[in-house]
């Protein structure tokens, strides 16, 4: 029987975001045409490297040399599904984390056979709203869009047994975030309504669980502490910014400024 979620610690994310940025990482985002330079960006801002390498054969050979790799669905179409699934086999042989984003996964059929298709892969992680984890664990959901009418809580059972199957740690994030490797579980608390009312901070917050899985250690606490980071810099960011417009930059900026002693 699984116990209530513990909370994720300031202690363990001051760990992960030190290795991180000592790390400076190079993820390989084959995401989605919306928010390329929004999640190249937060990558940087965190010290990390983005590239955005698209022709298939090329991604093939990228994977296989990067530390990490995003596949976001956002708007997958034929030709990005032929490079998807080149960038994944590579990373797969080569021992190259890699990291689901399933995108509207429920609500339309190509993308989310082709998140199924890629599952046998054994993602090192997904990062999804309640929604989309709970379809791609084959349970009904409320999804509209990229947008989850299903609370994470609700969704974590769903979460726990998907990753249980595939093998994987399932992030549905949320007001609340729940990270899972189907046996323990941990809760990050913190973000700000104005994150979901500009686009991208989903997208780039599974970027930099990529990042955070190429890290050594316990990647449970690794995927925690992407979540908690990115929660804690749109919360103090938001609590600066009088809209959207200005939210952006305050945005990038925490993550460019953000110290250990923050993290308290």
């Amino acid at each position: 029987m699984n116990t209530r979620p513990a909370d994720f610690s300031a202690a363990q994310a001051v760990t992960s975001l030190t290795q991180f940025r000592s790390a400076s990482p190079l993820v390989h985002c084959l995401t989605n045409d919306v928010v390329q330079s929004f999640t190249a960006n937060v990558l940087l801002a965190l010290n990390a490297s983005p590239a955005m390498v698209v022709d298939p054969e090329e991604a093939a050979q990228f994977s296989a040399v990067a530390d990490a790799l995003l596949i976001n669905v956002g708007t997958l179409e034929r030709t990005r599904a032929e490079a998807m699934r080149a960038a994944v086999n590579s990373a797969h042989q080569a021992g190259t984390p890699w990291v689901l984003d399933p995108v509207a996964v429920g609500g339309l059929t190509f993308r989310s056979e082709f998140c199924r298709e890629l599952l046998p892969w054994k993602p090192t992680a997904i990062r999804g709203n309640a929604s989309e984890i709970m379809a791609l664990a084959g349970l009904a959901a409320q999804g509209r869009g990229v947008d989850s009418a299903d609370d994470s809580l609700a969704a974590l059972p769903a979460a726990r047994e998907l990753a249980r199957q595939v093998g994987t740690i399932v992030a549905v994030t949320g007001v609340v975030d729940y990270v899972t490797d189907g046996e323990r579980d941990i809760a990050v608390t913190g973000g700000d309504s104005m994150m979901t009312r500009v686009v991208g901070t989903g997208c780039a917050l599974s970027a930099v669980v990529a990042g955070f899985c190429s890290l050594e250690g316990d990647r449970l606490s690794h995927v925690a502490a992407a979540c908690y980071v990115m929660a804690l810099a749109g919360q103090q960011a938001a609590s600066t910014s009088q809209g959207t417009g200005s939210f952006i930059p305050n945005f990038l900026d925490r993550l460019y400024t953000l110290r250990a002693e923050d993290l308290a």
